[in-house]
Parts: C-alpha cells; structure tokens; sequence
C-alpha cells in the first residue's frame, strides 16, 4: 500500500530514471541549430573532430550530447528522419550497457544508430546483431546511409560469405550480422591454424536487436559446429520399424519435457523384440555393449511419440525440415543432435543422412558476456527483466512513446473447445473485415494457420497465411497487413521486425508495383500516387478502428503475447487486441491448475458459448508465470553446466592464440615431452613403492608404442640404487638426443612450422573428443541426483578430471607424433600448406531435447528464395552492397570446389557459384 503510494507521488524508479536523462536530452537539442548551419561536408567532419577529442583524453560520455546531434542531422539530411526526444533517452540507455524497452512502430532501429555511432568512433568495432538475415541487410544498407555520410565504414555478415569478404566486414566500423552467424564466426575462427586466417578481432560492443528473442528465447540453445560419424541407416530403420509396433501402455510420457520413459512392462517386451530382430549384443537390454542400441531406441520412441508433424517439422523435397518453435520459420540445413534427426527421418521414410560429432560449441549467454559493453533493444524485456540481470547484468529500462498510446486491449474470451473457439473466430473475422478494418491473427503452429484458413475459406474472407512454408514472402506480406480489409493469419513472432503501417507500407508498394519501371518522371508520378493513397486508405482505416490483433491462444510466455499486441497502436495509432481461448489449449492443458479445470467445466458451457472474466485473466497468467520460471530454470541450468565447459575452452581457445602468434613452439614441446615421460615412468614405479613393484615390462612396451624407443632400463636396474626420476632423466636424454638430431636434418623454419602445426592439430583432435566425452557425461549424469548428490557438481568435478586426462593424453600423443615422424622429405622440398577448414555442419542445438533453434540453415537456398523473391527472380542474389547482378560463369561447366574464375581467391561455390544462375559479386 505505502509502495503504490511513493510511487503515485514520486513515479516508479525506471521513471525517474527516464527523468534524469532530460538533461542530456536538452543539452542535445540545444546543439541542433548549430549543426544545422554546418554544411554537409563540415558536418561529416564531426566524426574525426571526436576522434580527435579521444585521442586527447575525452571520454564517450564527454562527447555524447554533440555526437547524438550530429547523428540526428545526418538522419535528418540523408534519411529525412529526425529523432525524437524519446529516441534521444533510447540512445542513452544503450550507450550505457542497458536494455531500451520500447514499443513497436517507436523507430528502434533508427535509436540504435546513436550508441552505435558513439561507440564506432573509437575504431574498435561496432557489431549490431539482428535475427535474420534480411533485417541484417536492410538495416547495414538502410541506416549504413548514415554512418557513411559521417566517414564511418559499414559491414554486413551473411551466409556464404567469402572468407575476404568476411574478415572485411568484421574490420569495419560497423558490423551488422546474424547472432548465430557471429557465434560460428568465432568457434570456427577457434579452429583455424593461422592468426591470419581469424575474421573476428577483439570484442568490443554489440546492441542485439529485438534482445529478449536473441539473449532468452534463442539462449536455452547452445551453437554447435559439428562434422559427420559413420552410417548407421540400417539401425535407424530397424529399431523405428520395431517402435511403431509398441502398444501406448509400453511408455509414460511427459509433454512438459518432451520425454518419454519405459514401463517395467514395456521394458521387459521391447528387450524381447529386440533380441529377435537381432539388434542386442548380449540378451541383456541394459548391458554396457547394448547402450548405443538403447540410445538410438529413445530417441526413435521421442520422434515417433513427441514430435509431430507440420508443428515441431515439415517434410519437403524427401527431407525432414525443422520448424523453429519460436518464430515459426523453416531451417532449412538444420538438424537435430544425438540421433534424433536420422529417427525422425527413419519415421517418416526419408532419407538418412549419417550423425555428427561436435567439433565446437558455446551458448549465446557466453559468447555475449565476452563483450565488454552489452546493450539491446526490444519491445517486450520487462517480464525478464530479473533473467537480464542475474545472466547478462543488463538492466531493463523502459521507454516511454513519443504519442499515448490509443489501443484498446480487451478481456480474453474463452471456449469450451478448438471447434467453437475457431468458428468465433472466423466469424469475428468476418464481421471486422466487412467493415474494412484489418485483422493480424497470431496463432502457435503451423497446424492452427491452416484450420484457421479453412474456417475463414467456409465465412468466404480472403486472406494471407504467414508462416514456415512461406517465410520467403513475410516482409512484404507482413508490411501490408494494415491495409483496408487485410487479414492476414502469423505463426507466432513471423515478420518481426517489420513495421505494419496502417494503409499500407510505402516503401514496399513502391518496390512491389513499381520494380521494373525505370527512373523518370513516369516513375515519380507513380510514386506521389502510391503516396496518395496510402495516406486515404490510413485515414479509413483509423475510421475502422485501427489494426485488430487477434490471438487464437496464449502463448507460454506473456512476453510473446505482448510482442503480438505490440503490432497494433504503433505511434498513437487506434487498434485493438482480443485473445480466444480454450480448455484444449496446449498451455492450460498442461500447465494450468487443476482447480482452473474444474471451474470451467462446472460452470456447463453451451457449445458455442463464450465467457471472460479477470479471474479467468488471472489463472491464465500464472500459468503462464510456472511456464516462465520453468524454462527459465532451464536456460539457467544450460549455462551452469556450460560454465564448466566455458573455463575449459577458454584455456584451450587461449593456448590456440599463443601457439599461433608465437614464432616458435619450441618451449612448449620441450615441457610437454617432459610431463609426458615424468607421466610414464611415474605410471610405472609410483612413489613410495619398492623395484620389485615397479611394472618395467609396461614401461618399456609404453615407450616403444609412443615414442618409437627402446632404451636399456633391464641395464640401468643393475646398477645400485637407480631410483625412477634418474631412469626418467635418462629416458628424456635419449629423446631430446633422438629430436635434436631431427631437428638438424630440416630446414629451422621448416621444423617450426611442423612442431606448430602438429601441436594445433592434436590439440583440436584432443579438444573434439573431450567434448564428446562431455556431451555423453551430461546425457547420464542426472542420474546422480538419486544417490542424493547435485548432479552439476559432480558433473563439475568429473569434467575437471577427465580435463586433466585429455591434457595428459595430449601431450604424450604430440611427444610421440613429433618423436615418430618420418622426415624423408621428397625433392623439391613442399611448400608446406595450412589446412583448410572443411565445411561443418552448424546447428543451434538443445543439449536436453536435440531441438535445433536457428533462424535459418547455411543460407544458401533461403537467401536465395528471400532475396529472389523481394528482386522478382526465384534465382536473383544480393551482393553486399545490395545490387543484383549477372553471373557470368553460369552457362560454363565449373566445379563447385575449384577456384572460381573472376580471380577472387575464393571457391566457385563461395563466389559466383554462391547461389545459381546470378550471383554475388565478390568484394
């Protein structure tokens, strides 16, 4: 009571918070007409003016207000866009490392060019993330207009880029990319052999557009680059054909975790089929020889029980396409991990590709927290705020709207079931587009899209489906969903990022109608048209009453629902927003009390029949809240466990750095070579313990195995009292003679470069069986918890343990390669060539369910199709200034892998080739 008092009187902290940076503000605005008189080439003289102050000892915050107002003009002069106040405080509060909540439509993308002006200044780099590719283009050629008329250099990362090309983009000023694009940029610069060869430089700043998608929802996933394991087809097949023999009673499942666990009775019969069908290597199920049959029999029961069809994936031109169940888009080049794909594809009779093995991972929590300066933008951050800070220690400020907002936000309606709620509806659909307001419909799946479809095919209404199977179009059908009697139905946050207007989008129209008519007065006569009647189509629309927003169901997060109720009121515009809700709901059907069941059906709903009622609004919220908390847990467990891995690559990621800057590795063979034999002869005669103990057969064996030697141990045990560390400085003689002696026979250059290469070899061969031993460790080590003990720590203890082991193996491994290696070197002498690295498969995996979240595959097709379909050629490319251009080396018959034709130094399939009849040009 005495809180909601204070904050009547004084305002809420955020708010006064806002308030403070007023003064900023008017310190900005004071600034205008004096860069107004400023002609353009002295206003574009700011930017080495600042560095300058920089170099004098200012700080960024000392140069903010003036930099800001150079900003705004520049918009002003190059965009025609002038920032508001409220923008201005947006600026502000991502300069200082924070989250500038602010709702859609307020012109979060023209905010972010204020921090990230700012902060580009110094040189260090800019990177500024988005969630897919096409607003990572749009943005780096839209608001690139005004970091270059101000001297500042604009990159662009997207998929297929040459490695030149790559390496320029991340050098620039400024750096627009993909969050999953800079993840895989920095593990596989982690995997290169050469200094030279790395794209990324120091981490400096990054703002994450639409933060809450990329830092939460994406973040429960980790990035994972990983390379092919041997065929196992015929398994896969064998054990789906047994499972979808199996009767319901054989298994529990849990849709809450999407697990599914065997009954004792199920147990017992599927243990039977297997042994007839031959597939168990002992009769026993549950053996150690039968654990590779009995993983791959789990995650054939997941596919077959958990995973469905059209929801959680597609099947398209004889392959399995995962559905990302945050924005309901096709990832096309994705697959799930640890046997799950080849299931589902054993499920649905496709064709297998083999399993991968993990070369690199890293969640998006830790690859963000190596930024020393970390800021985003959003509209909806509010409700995890609390996740913001305990993970990334990023407050969350909200920003006010340059105009009141004017929506009108309606109580749930609620159904007795999917039948009545859908034919409500369609029928309210109907009624509103008879009046010619539009109507943008949210739905969870593309399941729910199409039924909605056919109910609005039966009430006769026309209408644009917006989900997976047409993601190639969402910009454009999205930019048009404010038009008059518009309707358009969107699994889940589809086409975010794309501002509705209402009456129409301009700039769309202008390219969809207008893409082939050449420059000229035709054209601008066409264009003032467009102009005209967006403008009378808006007002007809607000007489409508705005943009009505639709939810078909709640969705688990109250942060999603808020992203959809965002898109209508943009900019003090009318709208309305209304949700639909039944008891078959997937989040009240398994999240939602029992008591919230029972009331509901006491009260004997008629068929068709529809209530709402704040108490119902509030059983719906906190379920909403467990889901929230839920997941939450998880994502926080996800970086506990990653934690542990995150120190271990580090060290190795650090080592990787030293090795490869250094002009000799000679130091650190020679300490290797040292643990190494100290590691054997201590194996072999252990402290404390008499000759007679001491395991001298292994010792030598051990010795000739790894390092091709045979030293006269038997010889030396003769002679009084040899105790284990004199054998041990022996042994080690012998070697350093046996490398010495290579050594001298080569080239000096010509040995560094070996002992360099060897050493990052075995090192990363080290590094990728470690981490599969972890992946394998994770997978069972929850089984601790029933023994009483907290499976994160045990799992930290075993992942130190088995970290020193691979640090043990690894050096005696490289004494013994560089020991062993043969030197007969052929005349000429080879020019020795680092390797290239091949071409991995990237996924964003689960490491709990094997769910892949990216937003989209290695990009070739869906950057094809995307910027085909926005050029109006299904085989049209944009290069990265944005031009279409020909491919000249179309019609001739190149290798995909040869180097391609235009001297670029790339592959033809990184190039020219890159996607199909027309290309890119390279850099």
């Amino acid at each position: 009571m005495f809180q909601s008092i204070a904050k009547s009187l004084f305002g809420s902290s955020n708010q006064r918070y806002v308030k403070s940076l007023g003064k900023i503000v008017s310190q900005i605005n004071a600034l205008e007409p004096q860069l107004q008189a400023l002609s353009d080439e002295e206003l574009a003289a700011q930017t080495e003016k600042f560095r300058q102050q920089l170099a004098g000892g200012a700080t960024l915050d000392d140069i903010l207000p003036e930099a800001f107002a150079t900003v705004r003009e520049a918009s002003v002069r190059v965009l025609g866009m002038r920032h508001f106040d409220v923008q201005l405080i947006g600026g502000i509060v991502m300069h200082r490392g924070e989250i500038a909540e602010m709702r859609t439509g307020e012109g979060k993308t023209l905010v972010a060019t204020l921090a990230t002006y700012l902060n580009a200044i110094e040189g260090k780099g800019v990177h500024v993330v988005t969630v897919n590719d096409y607003l990572a283009r749009r943005d780096a050629e839209w608001m690139g207009q005004i970091y270059r008329f101000l001297g500042l250099t604009v990159g662009v990362i997207v998929p297929n880029l040459a490695e030149h090309e790559r390496r320029e983009a991340y050098h620039s000023d400024i750096t627009y990319g993909t969050n999953n694009e800079f993840g895989f940029d920095y593990l596989r610069d982690n995997m290169k052999h050469e200094r030279s060869q790395m794209v990324h430089r120091p981490f400096n700043f990054a703002i994450v557009d639409e933060v809450d998608s990329i830092l939460i929802d994406e973040a429960r996933t980790p990035l994972i680059i990983s390379g092919p394991t041997e065929d196992k087809q015929e398994l896969y097949l064998a054990i789906d054909a047994i499972v979808k023999q199996i009767d319901p009673s054989f298994y529990e499942a849990d849709e809450k975790t999407k697990n599914i666990s065997w009954t004792e009775e199920g147990t017992d019969a599927i243990e039977r089929m297997l042994n007839e069908a031959g597939l168990l290597a002992t009769p026993n199920l549950y053996d150690v020889e039968n654990t590779q049959v009995v993983h791959h029999l789990d995650q054939a029961l997941k596919a077959n029980i958990m995973f469905k069809r059209d929801i959680d994936y597609i099947v398209k031109d004889d392959k399995i396409i995962i559905i990302d169940e945050f924005t309901g888009r096709m990832m096309e080049g994705r697959r799930w991990s640890n046997g799950l794909h080849q299931a589902v594809e054993a499920k649905e009779g496709v064709k297998i590709e083999p399993e991968n093995q993990t070369m690199a991972s890293i969640t998006f929590q830790n690859y963000f927290r190596m930024y020393p300066k970390l800021a985003g933008m959003t509209g909806t951050a509010a409700t995890e705020a609390a996740e913001f800070w305990d993970i990334y220690k990023m407050n969350v400020v909200e920003i006010p709207t340059n105009v009141p907002v004017q929506r009108i936000d309606e109580e749930d309606q609620f159904f007795k079931n999917t039948q009545d709620k859908f034919r409500a509806i369609a029928k309210a659909i109907r009624e509103k587009n008879e009046t010619g307001q539009p109507v943008l419909v949210g739905t969870v799946s593309i399941e729910k899209s199409e039924l909605l479809s056919s109910f609005l095919d039966q009430e006769g209404v026309k209408h644009a489906v917006l989900n997976a199977r047409f993601h190639e179009q969402e910009a454009h059908i999205v930019a048009q969903a404010g038009r008059l009697g518009a309707v358009t139905i969107a699994t889940n946050m589809a086409g975010r990022g794309t501002d509705i207007q209402l009456g129409g989008n301009v700039e769309f129209r202008i390219e969809d109608e207008l893409r082939d008519l050449p420059e000229g007065p035709e054209r601008d006569a066409a264009i003032e048209r467009i102009k005209a009647e967006v403008a009378a189509e808006k007002e007809q629309v607000k007489q409508a009453g705005g943009l009505f927003v639709l939810g078909t169901e709640r969705h688990e997060s109250r942060r999603i629902d808020n992203q959809l109720r965002g898109r209508s009121g943009r900019q003090g515009d009318p709208g309305l927003s209304r949700f639909y809700l039944c008891l078959e709901d997937d989040l009240l059907r398994i999240f939602g009390p029992d008591t919230l069941f029972s009331r509901m059906m006491n009260t004997s709903l008629e068929d068709g029949e529809a209530i709402g009622s704040k108490w119902l609004s509030k059983a719906i919220e906190t379920a909403q809240r467990k889901v929230e908390a839920r997941n939450y847990e998880i994502r926080k467990q996800v970086v506990e466990y990653d934690d542990v891995m995150n120190d271990q690559r580090k060290v190795i990621y650090e080592q990787r750095a030293e090795i490869m800057d250094s002009e000799t590795v000679a130091d650190v063979v020679v300490d290797m070579r040292r643990d190494a034999i100290n590691a054997m002869v201590a194996d072999a005669c252990p402290p404390n313990t008499y000759p007679e103990q001491w395991n001298i057969d292994g010792l030598k064996d051990r010795l000739e195995r790894v390092l091709g030697i045979t030293p006269p141990i038997d010889a030396w045990l003769e002679e009084d009292q040899v105790e284990p560390e004199l054998i041990e400085e022996r042994i080690l003689a012998e070697v350093d003679a046996l490398m010495r002696a290579k050594e001298e026979a080569l080239d000096p250059s010509l040995w560094r470069t070996i002992e360099k290469s060897v050493l990052l070899r075995r090192l990363d061969h080290h590094w990728k069986e470690h981490l599969a031993t972890l992946d394998a460790l994770r997978q069972v080590i929850w089984l601790r918890g029933l023994a009483q003990k907290q499976p994160i720590n045990e799992y930290k203890q075993e992942a130190f343990t088995l970290f020193e082991k691979m640090i043990e193996t690894m050096r005696e491994d490289i004494t013994g390669e560089l020991a062993r290696l043969d030197l007969r070197m052929p005349e000429p002498m080879p020019q020795i060539v680092l390797p290239e690295l091949p071409e991995f498969l990237t996924g964003h995996i689960d490491p709990l369910t094997g769910l892949d979240n990216s937003d989209d595959g290695d990009g070739s097709e869906r950057q094809a199709a995307l910027f085909g379909a926005l050029a109006g050629s299904p085989q049209a490319a944009a290069g990265p200034g944005g031009a279409f251009v020909e491919n000249p080396y179309a019609d001739q018959n190149i290798s995909r892998n040869a180097p391609c034709p235009c001297g670029s130094g790339s592959k033809y399939k990184h190039c020219h080739g890159a996607m199909g009849p027309r290309a890119v040009t390279p850099a």
